[in-house]
């Protein structure tokens, strides 16, 4: 059997690696004498469609083309988290193909077992978008939280120094794409400095 890997982690967890899922998943493979086919690996949020995971998006043009027997991945999560209807749409299009899918962590989620794997994917791929949704909620829970507590968010601003340099060459005439190229500056920060504030 010709074996796709799917593996997934955020670029936004910096202590994810997806060498974690791998190495199992590969281990799984061997000792069932699978033939890897192909190991897709996307670093993005699950949330992301298709469209903006490149690998997942190889991996159904690959299925669509019936390069390989079986999709597998190391959970529910990890293949998407973009709710029911999308993960019932995309485990429903690999099966369109005769291409199967199983979990590794999920050992009752194998298009195997049909009816039980349909429920579960329901309940599953709903607790995977609810994660989600608290991650992103936590996230801006946090942010409000440092506000409130006076600490700046984002790029802090360049010394008084240079703001008053920027203002004097254009006030000397010069363009914004000369006093960025002069002061070693982005542009976006010349205009930043040289538009009134409200």
């Amino acid at each position: 059997m010709k074996v796709a890997i799917y593996t997934r982690v955020s670029t936004t967890d910096k202590n994810q690696n997806p060498e974690n899922q791998l190495l199992q998943l590969e281990d799984f493979c061997q000792k069932h004498g699978y033939e890897i086919h192909q190991v897709y690996e996307d670093r993005v949020s699950g949330r992301k469609g298709r469209e903006n995971r490149l690998a997942f998006d190889q991996l159904f043009q690959d299925a669509a083309q019936r390069q390989f027997d079986l999709v597998l991945f190391w959970s529910l999560d990890r293949f998407t988290r973009e709710g029911i209807k999308k993960t019932i749409h995309y485990l429903q299009l690999l099966e369109s193909y005769g291409v199967k899918f199983k979990s590794y962590t999920e050992q009752y989620l194998d298009s195997g077992n049909e009816l039980f794997s349909h429920i579960i994917i329901g309940v599953l791929s709903y607790l995977a978008n609810q994660e989600a949704i608290k991650l992103s909620e936590r996230t801006k829970a946090g942010l409000n939280r440092a506000r409130r507590q006076g600490k700046r968010l984002g790029r802090p601003g360049i010394d008084a120094t240079l703001q008053q340099r920027i203002r004097k060459l254009k006030a000397a005439g010069k363009s914004n794409n000369a006093i960025s190229r002069q002061l070693k500056i982005s542009l976006n920060t010349v205009k930043k400095y040289l538009t009134p504030r409200k």
